[in-house]
C-alpha cells in the first residue's frame, strides 16, 4: 500500500496576512448587559422565563457577533476585507492611521463613496486606494489591530 495524501485534503493557505476583527471585552460586557435585561423584563412573570430569556438572548447575540465578524485577508493575487474582494493589481497607495488621525479618517475626512469595514472597538485604520478605472470607489477604509503589518503585506505603507 502506498501512502498518498487523500484527494479531499485541503490545500495550505496562501494568505500572506490574515486578521479577524473580533469584538473586544467591552462588546462582550454589553452583550451580557443586554442579555441580563431579559431577566429584568421577564422575571416578574416567572424566574424560569427570565433566566431562559437571558440564555436565549446571550446565545443569539454571541452567534450573531461570531458570524458577522469580518476577516481581512491578503494573498498574492487578492485583498479581501469583509465581503469585498479586489485583485491586488488595483491596489494603489496604502496608508495607515493611528489615534486622532484614525478618528478623522473615519469621520471628517471620510469620502462618502469609500468602502468601509469599520469596527468601533478597533481604533487604527488602513486606507487602501483603489485604482480600478471601472470602480467608482476611491478607497477602502478598514479597522485593523495591526496597521503596520497589513500595510506591509500589501507591499506599500506609510503613516
Amino acid at each position: 500500500m502506498s501512502s498518498t495524501p487523500a484527494a479531499s485534503a485541503t490545500p495550505l493557505s496562501t494568505a500572506t496576512y490574515t486578521e479577524k476583527l473580533w469584538p473586544n471585552l467591552g462588546v462582550w460586557i454589553i452583550v451580557l448587559g443586554l442579555s441580563a435585561a431579559g431577566i429584568l423584563i421577564l422575571i416578574p412573570i416567572s424566574p424560569l422565563a427570565g433566566y431562559l430569556a437571558f440564555f436565549v438572548l446571550l446565545v443569539l447575540q454571541t452567534v450573531a457577533l461570531l458570524l458577522w465578524t469580518p476577516k481581512i485577508e491578503v494573498t498574492a493575487d487578492t485583498l479581501r476585507v469583509g465581503r469585498a474582494v479586489i485583485e491586488r493589481e488595483y491596489v494603489g497607495e496604502v496608508t495607515y492611521y493611528l489615534a486622532d488621525e484614525a478618528t478623522a479618517q473615519r469621520g471628517t475626512r471620510l469620502n462618502g463613496l469609500a468602502y468601509l469595514c469599520i469596527r468601533g472597538w478597533i481604533k487604527p485604520v488602513v486606507k487602501v486606494e483603489i485604482t480600478d478605472p471601472h470602480d467608482t470607489t476611491p478607497y477602502w477604509l478598514t479597522s485593523t489591530r495591526n496597521p503596520e503589518r497589513l500595510a506591509a503585506a500589501l507591499g506599500r505603507g506609510r503613516q
